[in-house]
């Protein structure tokens, strides 16, 4: 429905109007919205702040039909609140281009002179302001409370956010007041008047304009950054009138002139400083937290951290300093309380840990106790990340601290490392290894008694499965028992102190409100956290404009039907009737579940079909969402290596091609020169990539200085996307300089990076030397990603968690976010659910934070039981089905490909309690040593470098691995049927078997290895 002239006008103004509204004193006054949007709209304003809910209200009054008469009705709230100058823009009383510059200029100067603004006798500029109705009543209340509480610095912060949202004049009536109140000093600063003492500076060099020009400086470099965005704003609502110098018509600024504004340009400068403040009735302490940000933006603070943090004193220790808002969510953990500190991302939750860290070891040696702290982490990058960025920068010069992770020598010696370190980052499944192996009773582990501060970071990861959970069942149970142990009146073990952090803990797929509460305390309960700090701390004043941006369908898609029918051939040979579309993710999962089945019962020709299948419905994404080249290629080269299997001439018999295989190489044959003339068809292309190409062009055409991130869904489209950046000439002439980041790990044709290539890209992109990053998830959150002013998700969408995560590194000024999607794809109605969940998660989180202590301590010790009570049943149905205690012999392998048998488990062993190896003779004549391609794709050296495979029908089962010496084939139990107690069953790691096997006897090994090398050198002789 199309929107009448004053919502017309109320959208066209909606970028002046969210820094002009309080929207707490405006929503006491609107009856036109239901008592369901006025509380929406109130959780928004307790849980972020100012900003997002004047949004949401904006939204609600737009979008929505209302009564007769709520224009006036919101026009008179709007002048109740003393908001007359948002009433102004919403009734078209917009004032002239000029005028508005001029009114831009004293926010300015409100802004650049804050710090010494705030030494003001506010309750005397407070009235002072009253009696010249710059002031409301409510916020001459609001005022004098906070500055009873708070102090007059805070009250002072509170007037001045309040008066920069008056109707024009309001400067000049402020100046009245401050020279009423013996302020003269501040008046004339304001002004630009000369003062007796204009700094040392100026003294020295005897020029009195020194200040003015600094002050030009610090406006222009501000407002030019600002200025395009609003003059588009501005030119779509009206046209612009030249501008006005304000040195022939204003004393108060002369100094300053609009000819480098844009109307408009400064309407976000007073974001950080003076615009997050939050109802006096939810909490006073709220509001002068918030307005406690002028510290100057993220960027400049953390510059200002890093100078600080720099310093050194004759100890050489370096200092941490917090903003207010960090310290407050660090309260309870300083008091040695378990909490989950709930920051947005790059709002410093880390560094708050590491402060946290520095104050507990303190604290622990001033009572003459030993401190251990560990920080875990959910991967391998993150070990170093926080080691070099933030605990080994701040505290290695105090204590001794130590980093873990897979990638590190320093695995095997764990318990070592812990014993010798006052801080150690690993990650968590190294932790949760070495714990499991203490419970057996291996002195080669650790225990949770010899930590005092246990630091989980993106904790909402404590979940079922994960490492994290494992960990924090053992730290419950054992919370458990020390109750027990306390009503008997015996010694308890000792347990680490809890601090998670999250940037979003997410609603778990909740569907309503209860569910959505219901998950925020099964996470806190997981923690065993007494509150989750969340904080509202002026994120708004960067939050990155958000914009769905939708591509047409394709009209014609030949490729993608000749794509379809060739999948179709293959359903009819295999006699498979899938219930979904080819392309989709249902139909990814639905042949990838009749894979499984076919190979467990044996059936050859549905499994080969299938695997194919899957082959096809990834080509035909990579079609609708990156180019059709992309797609043939794909297809070609799987083609291409699945004929290289059977036909490669280095082995020693030929492997029979089966009478399916050989229907499938000639249906790709028969359609492949067809595909290769649709691809070479622009006209067929699909439109997502188009609106990409046009956005990405936009965006660092009209920045300074643009950087950015794209978040797609694969590997292999990331690769492909910045493969398509590279050879378009257009993105080169605009500077784009782009590369991909994807995750470690082989879980798919791709080959993985690894950490020190991760590492390499975000140094380029830190550096400039690369300003646009296309990334899988691995780069939504944790990684140190330098901030960003451009992110797109491209036809991607998962869930609420992943979408802040993503948004979050919009971390830059005036940063744009941006879903590119293909109309009808379903993408934008799923980021409009997690814009809802998203909702949800802030109004659960401020419900669990205000729960009466009684009911909350309730349902978390209900929580906590029910996970340990969930933990032994899982433990005893592991025990009752008896498989640990089984022989390996019971255990048959079979080659997923031909079926063909491998070999028993007996001859099965575990080196490393991870990589299970068969080194029997009998096991080297069923297969094949080939090259491994996707190593040498990464040119990259290694010692062992071949992949094994199965001799009758070319199917991969695993590599060959060096150690110490000792050629050893790795199984990879994917590649293998396995037969238990008469049943087929696929895996798809080798810890969902449940079977202990043997370790690997090295000195048995290496014996025979040596004894059968003197034979052949005698023979030889």
């Amino acid at each position: 429905m199309a929107l009448d002239q004053e919502k017309k006008t109320i959208d066209c103004f909606r970028n002046r109007l969210r820094n002009l509204i309080v929207v707490d004193q405006v929503l006491d006054n609107v009856g036109f919205l239901s008592k369901e949007q006025r509380e929406l709209i109130r959780a928004k304003l307790q849980n972020e702040g100012n900003l997002k809910a004047v949004d949401l209200f904006l939204s609600e009054v737009i979008n929505k039909n209302h009564p007769e008469g709520w224009f006036r009705e919101l026009l008179n709230a709007l002048e109740v609140a003393g908001c007359k100058q948002a009433a102004n823009y919403i009734e078209n009383k917009a004032p002239c281009p000029s005028l508005e510059a001029e009114n831009d200029i004293y926010i300015r100067l409100i802004d650049l002179l804050h710090l010494t603004l705030v030494g003001m006798k506010t309750k005397d500029v407070c009235f002072s302001c009253f009696q010249r109705c710059i002031l409301t009543k409510e916020d001459r209340q609001n005022i004098l409370a906070v500055v009873e509480q708070h102090g007059e610095i805070a009250g002072a912060r509170l007037l001045l956010s309040r008066l920069v949202k008056n109707e024009l004049g309001w400067f000049s009536q402020f100046l009245e007041a401050l020279e009423e109140t013996g302020h003269g000093d501040l008046a004339k600063e304001l002004r630009g008047d000369p003062l007796e003492d204009v700094g040392a500076a100026a003294q020295e060099s005897n020029d009195p304009q020194t200040v003015k020009k600094e002050c030009e400086m610090t406006v222009e470099t501000a407002t030019t950054e600002r200025m395009e965005e609003n003059m588009e704003d501005y030119t779509s609502c009206r046209s612009l009138s030249p501008p006005l110098s304000l040195a022939s018509g204003s004393s108060e600024a002369s100094f300053l002139t609009t000819s480098d504004l844009g109307a408009g340009a400064l309407d976000s400068s007073m974001d950080c400083s003076m615009d997050s403040q939050v109802s006096m009735d939810v909490s006073s302490k709220l509001a002068i937290e918030d307005m406690d940000l002028y510290k100057g933006s993220d960027e400049e603070m953390k510059t200002k951290e890093e100078q600080t943090a720099g310093s050194q004193d004759q100890s050489g220790e370096k200092d941490i300093v917090l903003r207010d808002y960090q310290m407050e969510v660090a309260r309870p953990a300083l008091e040695g309380k378990n909490i989950i500190v709930c920051l947005p991302t790059g709002s410093g939750k880390t560094r708050v840990a590491v402060y946290i860290t520095k104050r507990h070891l303190e604290s622990r040696r001033r009572i003459g106790q030993p401190g251990k702290v560990v920080v875990l982490v959910n991967k391998i990058p993150l070990v170093e990340q926080h080691y070099r960025a933030e605990f080994g920068r701040f505290l290695k010069h105090q204590y001794s601290v130590e980093r873990v992770s897979g990638d590190s020598q320093l695995k095997i010696s764990f318990p070592k490392v812990v014993e010798n370190n006052d801080i150690i980052i690993c990650t968590a499944q190294i932790l949760e290894n070495s714990l499991a192996k203490a419970k057996k009773g291996d002195e080669d582990g650790v225990k949770l008694s010899q930590f005092t501060l246990m630091v989980i970071d993106e904790c909402h990861h404590t979940q079922k499965g994960e490492a994290y959970n494992h960990i924090m069942i053992r730290y419950l149970s054992q919370k458990h028992k020390n109750n027990k142990l306390r009503k008997e009146q015996k010694p308890m073990m000792p347990l680490p102190q809890i601090l998670g952090l999250t940037a979003s803990p997410g609603v778990g797929g909740a569907k309503n409100q209860q569910k959505a509460e219901e998950h925020i305390l099964k996470i806190c309960a997981n923690l065993d956290a007494i509150t989750i700090k969340t904080k509202t701390i002026g994120e708004e004043a960067k939050s990155p404009y958000k914009r769905i941006a939708s591509a047409q369908e394709r009209k014609e898609d030949p490729f993608g039907d000749v794509i379809k029918g060739i999948m179709d051939d293959i359903h009819t040979h295999a006699e498979l009737n899938p219930l979904c579309q080819p392309g989709t993710q249902n139909y990814e999962q639905w042949v990838v579940q009749k894979e499984q089945n076919a190979a467990k019962e044996d059936n050859q020709r549905v499994r080969v079909c299938a695997e194919h299948l899957r082959q096809y419905n990834e080509a035909l994404h990579q079609s609708n969402t990156i180019r059709m080249s992309d797609a043939f290629k794909f297809l070609n080269k799987y083609y291409k290596e699945e004929l290289r299997k059977k036909c490669n001439p280095d082995d020693e018999e030929p492997i029979q091609i089966t009478e399916t295989e050989r229907f499938l190489f000639s249906l790709f044959k028969a359609k492949k020169m067809r595909l290769e003339e649709l691809m070479k068809e622009p006209k067929y292309e699909n439109n997502a990539l188009a609106e990409l190409k046009a956005l990405i062009l936009k965006e660092f055409t009209t920045r300074e200085k643009a950087r950015g991130i794209i978040f797609t869904q694969t590997r292999l489209s990331a690769i492909a996307l910045s493969q398509w950046i590279q050879e378009n000439p257009k993105f080169e002439d605009v500077g784009v300089k782009a590369s991909h980041l994807i995750g470690g790990g082989d879980q798919s044709v791709v080959k993985p990076m690894t950490s020190a290539e991760q590492k390499n890209v975000l140094n380029k992109f830190r550096e400039g030397e690369i300003n646009l990053l296309i990334a899988t998830t691995v780069a939504e959150e944790g990684l140190d990603v330098a901030e960003c002013n451009v992110v797109v998700r491209y036809c991607l969408v998962t869930n609420e968690t992943a979408m802040i995560q993503a948004r979050g590194r919009g971390r830059a000024e005036d940063s744009s976010y941006t879903v590119v999607e293909e109309a009808g794809s379903g993408v934008a109605e799923r980021e409009s659910v997690n814009e809802y969940r998203e909702t949800m998660m802030s109004k659960a989180i401020a419900k669990v934070c205000t729960m009466r202590q009684e009911e909350y301590e309730r349902k978390i010790k209900e929580n906590q039981l029910q996970a340990i009570l969930e933990e032994r049943v899982k433990e005893k149905r592991k025990q009752q089905k008896g498989m640990v205690k089984e022989n390996p012999s019971k255990v048959k392998l079979s080659c997923r490909h031909c079926g063909k048998h491998v070999c028993s488990g007996e001859d099965i062993e575990i080196i490393e309690n991870m990589h299970h190896v068969n080194v029997t003779p009998a096991f080297r004549e069923l297969f094949t040593v080939r090259e491994n391609t996707t190593l040498q794709e990464r040119l990259l050296d290694y010692e062992a470098n071949g992949v094994i495979a199965c001799k009758s029908c070319g199917q991969r089962w695993g590599s060959i691995m060096l150690h110490k010496s000792i050629e050893c084939p790795c199984l990879h139990i994917k590649n293998f049927v396995v037969m238990y107690n008469s049943k087929k069953k696929v895996f798809s790691k080798w810890n969902e078997l449940a079977i202990r096997f043997p370790a690997f006897d090295y000195l048995q090994h290496a014996d025979l290895i040596t004894h059968d090398s003197d034979d052949e050198a005698e023979e030889m002789e």
